[in-house]
This record gives C-alpha cells, structure tokens and sequence, in this order.
C-alpha cells in the first residue's frame, strides 16, 4: 500500500481527528483515530477508497467513547 500512512494522516489532519497510523508486519495498516463522530466517518469513507496507488480490500472499525484523549496530532508510528 504504496502511500497509503501518509494518506492517512493527510485526511487525519484534513478532520481535525488526533491519533496515529503504522504498518503491520504482515502488509496490514493498522490506525487509531480520536475525534468527534461526523469527522471520524467522513475519515473513514477516505480511508475506505484510500489513495490511488493503494488496494484497500477491508476496513475493520471498533468504536469506542473518549474520555481524555491520549493524543495531541496524528503521528506515523513503527
């Protein structure tokens, strides 16, 4: 998925949203994302079609409420 962190954290950024983005050893990408629920959805309809040099085959969400968020971007971690 050629691009496709960085793309991440373009729409990320684009949403207001905090959180982080990082490759799986076995080809996945795997992301958390904070932030307020219209902007998550709109990020996740992004990340569903993905960049155009990506193949986004599925798109696993679990959903859960924020009490203080850990996070103060959206970083590329390894």
């Amino acid at each position: 998925m050629v691009g496709f962190r960085f793309f991440t954290i373009n729409r990320a950024n684009r949403y207001r949203l905090t959180g982080w983005v990082k490759n799986i050893y076995d080809g996945r990408v795997e992301i958390e994302a904070e932030g307020n629920k219209q902007n998550l959805t709109m990020f996740l309809e992004d990340i569903r079609i993905g960049p155009p040099s990506a193949h986004v085959s599925n798109v696993v969400e679990k959903w859960a409420e924020v009490t203080e968020s850990k996070y103060k971007g959206f970083d590329l971690i390894y």
